[in-house]
């Protein structure tokens, strides 16, 4: 897993609250739909930014799957 770069960002609270609305609509974290509408607008602008490797959920594969731990 990729580790995060984390700063603090000040936003105008109105913009807070647009961000927060848009980000409720998609079911996604205001942190989230900030990287969307980053990567959005940096696409657009014809700046490629590599995607990052989804990251991997659910459990560990187990060590044998032909051996079942009772």
């Amino acid at each position: 897993m990729t580790a995060k770069k984390a700063f603090p960002l000040r936003l105008d609270p109105a913009l807070h609250d647009a961000v927060q609305r848009l980000a409720d609509a998609e079911l996604r974290s205001v942190n989230a739909e900030i990287e969307v509408l980053l990567r959005e607008a940096l696409a657009r602008r014809g700046v490629k930014v590599a995607r990052p490797e989804p990251t991997r959920r659910g459990r560990p594969p187990a060590a044998d799957p032909r051996r079942e731990d009772s």
